[in-house]
């Protein structure tokens, strides 16, 4: 990842510890659409020039509620009850498009930007 431009970066917290958090085969499923529709759309590609397209599973966003939980960085907005479908649409809205899909945003936290 030598000198790539990291246009967004996608974290999934699709493996719940507590069965409150999202069932299980919908994270699963979720974290398996997300991987294909980024390969499908040549999102990872590291010569893209608006920049290459991260994602991670991670195990957990301490929200532990209406999941499975997708974070987008650096926009730093949180989309709750993720779903196969939303993936897509949110890929498409959000990433492609630069729109986000207010109705499934459970939270925003943006990264400050310095004035240096």
């Amino acid at each position: 990842m030598k000198n790539q431009i990291v246009s967004h970066h996608l974290l999934l917290c699709a493996t719940p510890r507590k069965s409150s958090c999202c069932d299980k085969s919908t994270g699963a499923s979720s974290w398996k659409r997300l991987k294909s529709i980024l390969k499908e759309l040549n999102l990872e590609n590291s010569k893209r020039p608006e920049g290459i397209v991260l994602r991670s599973k991670v195990d957990c966003l301490r929200v532990c509620k209406n999941g499975p939980i997708l974070l987008i960085w650096p926009d730093g907005i949180w989309y709750g009850r993720v779903s196969p479908k939303r993936i897509e649409a949110i890929i498409y809205k959000h990433i492609l498009e630069g729109t986000p899909i207010n109705d499934w945003i459970i939270n925003k936290t943006p990264i400050k930007q310095s004035n240096t």
